[in-house]
């Protein structure tokens, strides 16, 4: 029996701390990551890592570096052909979570743990696409109703 294959998606920083913290799951699922090329030397644990160029919605490259994301991230769909998505964001992520969609792919999302009683915008963006979304915090539930809340992924 084919063992279930998971994309791990987090831009770098925290949301990809998080994310690590999923790492576990590897064990019993086939999985791979996709995050952002920073200058930080990335030892990651996955058996395969893709990386993603960096994006600010504030650059004026912004639109150039999404497309190119948007194709990388069907590069890797097509190569990997995950079964679900698991994604903690942020923005440089949301064409790889439409493209899983896209594909019948499951999405499962989970917001941010520093967004207490506030959304992230990929976060607000993506509740209606995912399959299950998940908050960190209770207070989170008044804002995305249909969540999961289960308590921090730490």
């Amino acid at each position: 029996m084919k063992k279930v294959k998971i994309c791990f998606a987090a831009s770098s920083g925290g949301h990809l701390e998080q994310l690590m913290m999923l790492k576990p799951l590897l064990k019993k699922y086939d999985g791979f990551l996709v995050t952002e090329r920073t200058v930080y030397h990335l030892e990651s644990g996955f058996p395969r890592t893709y990386f993603l160029k960096q994006v600010n919605r504030r650059e004026p490259l912004f639109p150039v570096l999404m497309i190119m994301n948007s194709f990388s991230s069907l590069r890797i769909i097509l190569k990997e052909r995950p079964d679900v998505v698991i994604c903690t964001g942020v923005l440089v992520m949301i064409p790889l979570c439409l493209l899983a969609k896209l594909f019948r792919k499951k999405l499962i999302y989970i917001e941010s743990f520093a967004k207490v009683t506030t959304p992230t915008i990929s976060g607000k963006f993506l509740y209606r696409f995912a399959d299950q979304f998940y908050v960190q915090w209770e207070s989170m539930l008044k804002v995305f109703p249909d969540a999961i809340y289960l308590g921090g992924i730490y």
